[in-house]
């Protein structure tokens, strides 16, 4: 798949925790190079000075920029040198700063001055993007409800996987099936949850791996240690190479996405969901605005309600009662339907389209 016209895109953004080579970054510039287009890598040394370090570099003509993941400090610098050469701006933020600093890291109340102060701050400042990339549904409203985005300027790309890590492919059965949390051990991803689930749970034998660490992983030691069910035998692993999770993954049965209670929960679809539905691995999480509607346990993935041990003990059963395999066919055709690189190609070229047009 390539575009009608190649664009030359400056991909604005310096090195931070979270740079080029993080996951989301790789993808979209990955499908920016596959529909044809050229990225120029720019990161400058200061935000504040970009707009000006950026015109004593010899770019030649460019026809987008695009402001990449936590990027907000960079967006100002860019939309100002982007005005003055009638060159439109993308900013794929994948996160409100007030939404991470207020809402789920409560550094701040809502009714603070500082709070208030953040909000107008990044009020203003996606205001001066020509497109934003929502990742979900969810965020797009919230990017239009809580920081005055146009609509029509909010488009969402799913956050997707890297594919040609994450895919298919056949493992020897497990002899006693595994069900496989990956990730962080944080608040929004509710792994106590998880383990206080190994109460309720009375379905077929299972293991149930944590594969990981964070804050919350000796807290979920303590509990599995307290409870008592012959049918789960519990592991925990630590953290592994990157390029070894998605073989780690297809050697599990069945994967666990997050479980948080929080909004944010609500509004996301983490890396982990994308990854295990890539590898055609069914997948059980809290139920959330950000998923599409048409979704059902019959496409592979199983929703319970968020912060609750007992339904997804539940529904971990109820996956183990069916054809683990047919969901697996499943997850697969509807990772590829809803959010495969394929998707998120088209919608690019969408974007570039319209941002041409106007």
């Amino acid at each position: 798949m390539t575009s009608d016209t190649k664009k030359r895109i400056l991909w604005w953004g310096r090195h931070g925790n979270y740079g080029p080579n993080y996951p989301r970054n790789r993808t979209i510039i990955k499908c920016l190079k596959n529909l044809g287009h050229e990225i120029i890598e720019y990161q400058p040394r200061l935000s504040k000075l970009a707009a000006l370090e950026a015109s004593l570099h010899a770019f030649g003509n460019i026809d987008l920029i695009w402001v990449p993941c936590f990027r907000q400090r960079d967006l100002s610098a860019a939309s100002r040198w982007g005005k003055k050469r009638n060159i439109p701006v993308v900013f794929d933020p994948l996160i409100s700063a007030y939404d991470k600093r207020v809402h789920e890291k409560k550094k701040y109340s809502t009714d603070s001055s500082r709070a208030k102060r953040l909000l107008r701050w990044e009020q203003r400042l996606f205001a001066k993007a020509d497109r934003v990339i929502a990742d979900t549904s969810s965020h797009k409203q919230y990017f239009i409800d809580q920081l005055n985005c146009a609509e029509n300027k909010v488009t969402v790309i799913p956050v997707s996987a890297e594919e040609e890590l994450f895919y298919p492919k056949d493992m020897p059965k497990n002899k006693r099936p595994e069900v496989l949390f990956f990730g962080t051990f944080i608040g929004l991803q509710g792994p106590t949850y998880i383990a206080e689930s190994i109460k309720y749970y009375n379905g077929p034998p299972i293991t149930l791996t944590f594969l990981g660490d964070g804050p919350e992983r000796k807290q979920c030691e303590a509990i599995c240690q307290n409870v008592d069910n012959l049918s789960v035998n519990v592991r925990f692993e630590e953290w592994i190479p990157f390029h070894d999770l998605p073989n780690r993954i297809r050697q599990s049965d069945i994967c666990l996405g997050v479980f948080g209670t929080g909004d944010k929960s609500f509004r996301v679809i983490p890396n982990k969901v994308y990854q295990a539905l890539a590898c055609g691995k069914p997948v059980v999480t809290m139920q959330g605005g950000a998923y599409p509607i048409a979704l059902t346990t019959n496409s592979g993935i199983a929703f319970v309600p968020p912060g609750s041990p007992s339904k997804i003990a539940e529904e971990i059963g109820n996956l183990l009662k069916r054809d683990v395999s047919s969901l697996s066919d499943k997850a697969a055709k509807m990772y590829s339907q809803y959010f495969s690189n394929q998707s998120i190609s088209l919608t690019l070229i969408d974007i570039i389209e319209g941002l041409k047009k106007s």
